[in-house]
């Protein structure tokens, strides 16, 4: 196609959002569209997005990006799951994996059987240690999964965490090199059409001006272009999400390089334990309404189990959505289109599911409301069910000892989630969707972490005998511990893999 048929996509916003869709649309559609990003380092980015779902594996490869050198450059560990300590009342500990429980295959799911050894008054124990990626966690060790199905190497996935502030210009460097442009500077006016409302084009403070024909917002949260040009209209969802702030403090890493990600609650929301290969990440989400600024920066400074690196950083946001992601010619990408707190660490994949839904459904020069409503629709189930499943973390507790824990465990909760909880409850059924980044096994990890154990189960459970089923178990979890001792320690694989690189 020749440059002048291609549509003309302007990002305004740099970043991880910015850059990855540019990269992404000057990898994957380099004939059907041309690539022009506009940032301005004057503007600073948040930064502080350091952990991920493993599906940002599967864009990395899209993209052509080899995993040890991707590794390398932004300093990563990997991540087999979140801990979460102190959740379900204080003293406890569960991890939710990214993997199964059991050996993730068969008609019924292993929880089930579980369930059953303990209503049959079994001494069985705790779910997790039916987890490979629980148990490779638990004892600070890291392999790469197997392929063949009926391995146990092959029943959980990985992510990584890695310093975000310099994944940008990692994927910067890819995007130039494909062919996407990038100007410098602010955008201080934005052209829309009298008749249509489309914008034509932005004007930077310098006073250039870049046309085109599909406009993404990847302003943060200011949400320069779908909220302030637009005018869409913000969800707030503060009500169930009520952490709005943030105190983030990197320090020297002295304890474990560990394979997962650390989230520990705190008086007034949680604190976040991110290890990174030259340091450690941490940070204390929390509800203003309920601490102060000082004081949750203190809490912070006094949790840290290191050297601290940094000032510590004040981030203030609020949880939701606009209520449509892509208006016109205008689509919004990360923070310009909404916000969910990183306690499950969605925050790039939310722009991961959003560029893979536009690719898929990349406009010609004339937006099809068609196109536009199908990409609402996926976006907004994005959204809606994180939203269920992060409520889910704070409203199932039986913590009373502070005014916050107090709110999120009384607070009314929206009816997709009470629903889901109940049939939880009852027979240990998990809602399945065709649509939604969060599996069984992910439902099943925090049901049971917190609390939530089912009264019943699926029927078909009850057919082995109970000391077949019993002896069953034993064997398993016999496996994975003899197979978890065989796999290197964390640090080690790293070491050999993907040790750092040098800072420019």
């Amino acid at each position: 196609m020749a440059d002048e048929a291609k549509v003309r996509v302007v990002v305004v916003g740099g970043g991880t959002a910015g850059w990855m869709t540019a990269a992404a649309l000057a990898k994957l559609l380099p004939t059907v569209c041309s690539v022009h990003l506009v940032e301005s380092e004057a503007i600073g980015v948040v930064g502080v997005g350091e952990a991920t779902l493993p599906h940002i594996r599967a864009f990395n490869e899209k993209l052509g990006i080899a995993e040890a050198d991707f590794m390398r450059w932004t300093r990563a560990t990997f991540k087999l799951g979140i801990e979460f300590r102190d959740w379900g009342r204080i003293g406890d500990s569960y991890i939710h994996p990214f993997g199964t429980f059991g050996r993730g295959h068969g008609e019924v799911d292993f929880h089930h059987y579980w369930t059953r050894m303990r209503a049959a008054g079994q001494p069985v124990p705790p779910l997790e240690h039916f987890s490979y990626a629980c148990m490779l966690a638990r004892q600070n060790r890291f392999r790469l999964p197997g392929t063949e199905p009926r391995d146990l190497a092959s029943t959980f996935g990985y992510a990584y965490q890695f310093d975000a502030l310099l994944f940008a210009p990692y994927l910067r460097q890819l995007a130039e090199g494909l062919g996407a442009q990038r100007s410098e500077g602010i955008v201080v006016a934005v052209d829309r059409d009298g008749e249509s409302g489309d914008i034509r084009a932005v004007t930077l403070q310098g006073g250039e001006r870049i046309e085109g024909d599909l406009f993404v917002d990847c302003s943060g949260f200011r949400s320069l272009l779908l909220g302030e040009a637009m005018g869409e209209p913000f969800q707030d969802w503060s009500r169930w999400l009520p952490t709005d702030r943030a105190v983030a403090m990197p320090c020297r890493t002295a304890t474990d390089v560990t394979p997962y990600t650390g989230a520990i609650a705190m008086p007034a929301g949680w604190r976040w334990r991110i290890p990174l290969q030259h340091r450690t990440g941490n940070g204390y989400v929390y509800a203003s309404a309920f601490v102060d600024d000082d004081t949750a920066a203190t809490a912070l400074a006094a949790a840290v189990e290191g050297e601290a690196i940094a000032q510590p950083r004040l981030l203030r946001f609020r949880a939701g959505r606009r209520e449509r992601s892509w208006v016109g010619n205008c689509i919004a990408i990360g923070l310009a289109s909404g916000f969910l707190e990183p306690l499950e660490s969605t925050s790039i994949y939310l722009v991961q599911a959003a560029i893979t839904a536009l690719v898929e459904l990349f406009p010609e020069r004339r937006v099809s409301p068609v196109d536009r409503d199908e990409f609402n629709r996926l976006i907004d189930l994005e959204y809606d069910r994180i939203r269920d499943f992060l409520i889910l973390h704070y409203h199932a507790t039986t913590r009373d000892d502070s005014p916050f824990w107090d709110y999120v465990r009384t607070m009314p909760i929206p009816d997709s989630l009470a629903e889901k909880i109940e049939l939880f409850r009852r027979r240990g059924r998990v809602v399945k969707y065709r649509e939604g980044v969060f599996l069984d096994a992910s439902w099943i990890a925090v049901y049971v972490g917190q609390g939530i154990v089912p009264d019943g189960h699926d029927p078909r459970a009850d057919l082995p005998p109970l000391d077949a089923l019993a002896a069953g178990l034993r064997n398993l979890r016999t496996e994975i511990d003899a197979t978890v001792a065989q796999a290197p320690a964390h640090i080690d694989f790293i070491d050999r893999y993907c040790p750092m690189a040098e800072a420019a």
